[in-house]
């Protein structure tokens, strides 16, 4: 029998994605603050402390220890819960907030868990638990750089997930791996075995252009890989804002900022 929430969606959009959530009376669903987008009249929207799921049976305490290394990833101590406080279904809308995908997990056919990105974390199902996942090999630790700290969704309801770009779905044989850059990696099943591998060659170090680093995801299980991640993009608006242009037609150099009137 499901302890969480059973709820219906639908995803819209190409590469500006939401998804709209319908619920039953009395079903709630609950995101991350800055992810709502509408609702109908009847929902009730109420902060709540931490995720409002029932793994949290430490009293107080095991609720603030809880709801605090939220903040390890970068998120709030505190998440936001809609519910259908009306007659008949009505529905809630969530925007993903850059462009890309929204990837729905049915945790109940993913073994209940599912360890991904700590900014990847879109809503859930009420009763989904949204904790970190530390990864513990010291190389990970010392260098997994983005997926060193990362979030975990726990139970049998519906989750969803947002990433950049366009999305691959790998699934991965026993001992089969997959190297990946770590900033690429957007969700993964529990059975996956993360790590982290030095590129290795002092060309590699110094003119790759790449990370030192890439993970490594060995099966089985399934990985949800993401073809833009935000850092990478943020990292690029960056570089041109601020004053970093490569040139196209490289053989003008800074001439072809005169031509189109950039110059200065």
């Amino acid at each position: 029998m499901k302890t969480n929430h059973e709820i219906d969606y639908r995803i819209f959009g190409e590469e500006m994605q939401c998804v709209e959530i319908e619920l039953d009376p009395q079903e709630t669903v609950i995101a991350e603050s800055g992810s709502f987008m509408m609702m109908d009249n009847d929902i009730q929207m109420e902060t709540i402390f931490g995720d409002g799921s029932k793994q949290n049976n430490g009293g107080f305490m095991g609720k603030l220890f809880s709801a605090g290394k939220r903040l390890l990833t970068g998120e709030s101590l505190f998440m936001t819960a809609f519910s259908n406080m009306g007659m008949g279904k009505k529905r809630v809308t969530f925007a993903s907030p850059y462009p890309g995908k929204i990837i729905p997990l049915d945790l109940d056919q993913l073994q209940g868990r599912i360890i991904c990105q700590k900014d990847a974390f879109l809503c859930a199902a009420k009763g989904v638990s949204v904790g970190i996942e530390f990864q513990r090999k010291l190389g990970t630790g010392l260098f997994g750089g983005e997926g060193f700290i990362m979030q975990k969704l726990e139970g049998d309801g519906m989750a969803f997930v947002h990433a950049g770009g366009t999305i691959l779905e790998r699934n991965l044989k026993p001992g089969e791996t997959l190297k990946i850059d770590t900033g690429c990696i957007v969700a993964f099943t529990s059975m996956i075995n993360y790590d982290i591998q030095f590129v290795g060659g002092i060309k590699n170090t110094i003119f790759g252009g790449e990370g030192l680093f890439f993970a490594t995801l060995t099966g089985p299980g399934t990985v949800w890989i993401q073809s833009l991640p935000i850092s990478r993009l943020a990292s690029r608006i960056l570089q041109f804002s601020t004053g970093g242009r490569k040139e196209e037609g490289g053989i003008l150099g800074g001439l072809g900022n005169l031509l189109d009137g950039d110059g200065r």
